[in-house]
């Protein structure tokens, strides 16, 4: 089951005034310039362009809180968020707080198969055996009215760090930081859930310092910049746009993986992960160490994952880290599994439509599928068939939970809200972004609730949105297939979501092909007199027609190194075989 694919070409955009320099690679240039960055300053990754944290609505009076919790030496308690942004949030609180005097902070994560997600009233009541005077939350609690509600009953002071998009009712917390709320003035409107704790904790330090709480304790103020490779696996692991500031953020935090001062817990999980922290991309942490850590949570119970990053030293780190890449190859073969059952129900579905053809949604509930696992399973069949998909698994009581992941075009949260404001109690509850959210409704409305939604996608998606679409960024020649070029390409991200990787198209002469791991198409594609590996991944070529000679690829030109070799590589994104 595919979808039709059109390969469609970035444009450069040129005017007036852009002045990058002469000296750059024309090739590199065009790309810039295709993903509207037409100025020097604008690939500059240094600290001192990083948007001022003034710029957050509330966030001197949320720090003017920790301040004086700091003081008193209050209990603060962190919560947290099961995925890796919200883990990579804990520990960077966690952390901060630590070094800036703070004798008393503890965190609580939710488990995601026993109270599900951000601050509920049932996590408040866990938490009030911790007896904090003061709790944060990271990741989360934009949408936790009763949580909050909860909290200030038992006279627990909140402070909201988030991210997610607010509803028009916000819970009555001491600050809310997220700058998402309406009103606020701060420039990026993507920074992930570390990325505003980071903030907070740098405007905390400096109103400390204005108090002069380090020199009254006599520690040194903490350097915020050692905190960054925090906040660059965070960044690149929940996929949120990487503008310029959160690319300078990720890039530093990149740096000062690949000069070893990464701390313990991240360089072990590169390790477990098979990667050198030399040489470590941010596709290194959205494809090797985010999934590691996230196994935590999706199988286990993320506390995992963050006492890893908490370690603090690498006999500890490496231990914790081996039992994440444990749960992460279990992972892999509960939703290798999965995959399999959703290809029964997708056949189905598909012999069942009209003229063969896809709805404009896919929801798809099997009671055995995983709880923790179906996020990623929406994720591969929505870049599969180009649909909206929502994948439910039980979850007691009755109840189902979904993942859902969306395409361009529709706002998944946005079509969540137009279902619950049109069929009021379908929905238990739900949240999230544009193009990911979660839900919880009855078991027995699954029915329902897969005709509304599907009659959504199609009230707000046209035949054009439905299209797969892949940009690319034009052709290379043969002479520009090298190894130079892949390191210059590598070394200018980093690239991530809204940034993306540069890709390219081609036809080129098939010389040679094999399947590798069962799973994968290895080949040695010719351009010219130039001839170049390549590989497709999770791609085979069993139902190939038998005299392709020649294939259209979409790819990345990247590095491979093997047995101290290195050599360009092409990673194959699109793959039509064609015939002589």
């Amino acid at each position: 089951m595919v979808t039709d694919t059109q390969i469609i070409t970035r444009t450069p955009l040129v005017d007036d005034k852009t002045i990058l320099p002469e000296s750059m690679h024309p090739i590199l240039k065009r790309i810039y310039l295709a993903r509207g960055v037409s100025e020097a300053k604008q690939t500059e990754t240094t600290l001192n362009h990083l948007l001022p944290y003034t710029q957050l609505q509330n966030i001197d009076h949320a720090v003017t809180i920790l301040a004086a919790a700091l003081e008193r030496q209050q209990r603060l308690l962190i919560i947290g968020d099961y995925d890796a942004d919200g883990a990579t949030s804990c520990a960077l609180a966690v952390k901060a707080l630590r070094a800036m005097g703070a004798r008393h902070v503890e965190y609580l994560v939710p488990n995601r198969f026993e109270y599900g997600y951000g601050l509920t009233p049932e996590i408040v009541e866990v938490a009030k055996r911790k007896q904090p005077d003061v709790i944060i939350t990271v990741d989360n609690g934009i949408a936790s009215i009763d949580g909050v509600n909860a909290a200030n009953a038992a006279g627990i002071r909140v402070i909201i760090t988030d991210h997610h998009l607010p509803a028009a009712t916000l819970p009555a917390a001491e600050a809310i930081v997220n700058p998402n709320q309406a009103g606020d003035p701060f420039a990026s409107k993507h920074l992930a859930g570390v990325g505003v704790i980071f903030y907070v904790m740098v405007a905390l330090r400096a109103q400390l310092r204005e108090r002069g709480w380090f020199t009254q304790l006599g520690i040194a103020e903490p350097n915020m910049a050692e905190f960054l490779d925090l906040v660059a696996l965070g960044t690149v692991a929940d996929v949120v746009k990487l503008d310029h500031n959160n690319r300078i953020m990720v890039a530093q935090g990149l740096a000062r993986m690949r000069a070893g001062q990464a701390c313990p817990g991240i360089l072990a999980l590169l390790q477990v992960a098979g990667r050198d922290y030399k040489k470590v991309t941010s596709q290194d942490l959205g494809f090797c160490v985010g999934p590691r850590l996230n196994a935590a949570g999706r199988l286990d119970d993320m506390a995992l994952g963050i006492e890893c990053l908490l370690s603090t030293d690498m006999g500890s780190a490496l231990q914790k880290a081996q039992v994440l890449d444990n749960l992460n190859r279990e992972r892999r073969h509960i939703e290798q599994a999965m995959r399999e059952q959703a290809e029964g129900q997708l056949t189905a579905l598909l012999a069942d439509a009209e003229d063969a053809a896809l709805p404009a949604a896919l929801c798809l509930y099997d009671p055995e599928f995983h709880e923790g696992v179906i996020g990623i399973l929406a994720g591969r069949i929505k870049d599969q068939l180009h649909r909206p998909t929502i994948v439910f698994a039980a979850s007691g009581d009755d109840l189902i939970k979904g993942s859902a992941r969306s395409i361009p075009g529709l706002h998944i949260r946005d079509a969540l809200d137009r279902v619950a404001t049109r069929h009021p109690g379908l929905l238990s509850k739900f949240g999230g972004h544009a193009m990911a959210a979660g839900l919880t409704l009855r078991r027995a409305d699954f029915a329902t609730f897969n005709a509304v939604f599907v009659q959504t996608a199609n009230e707000l998606l046209d035949d054009d949105a439905l299209q797969r679409v892949i940009h690319c960024d034009g052709q290379l020649s043969a002479i520009d297939l090298n190894l130079q070029l892949a390191e210059t390409l590598r070394n200018a991200g980093p690239w991530g979501q809204g940034f993306a990787e540069p890709q390219f198209e081609g036809r080129f002469e098939l010389v040679q092909r094999r399947i590798v791991g069962e799973h994968h198409l290895k080949m040695v594609l010719r351009s010219g007199n130039a001839l170049v590996d390549a590989i497709a991944f999770r791609t085979t070529d069993r139902d190939w027609p038998a005299q392709v000679t020649q294939v259209h690829v979409v790819y990345r030109l990247d590095v491979n190194e093997f047995n101290g070799q290195r050599n360009a590589q092409l990673l194959v994104e699109y793959l039509q075989p064609l015939l002589a």
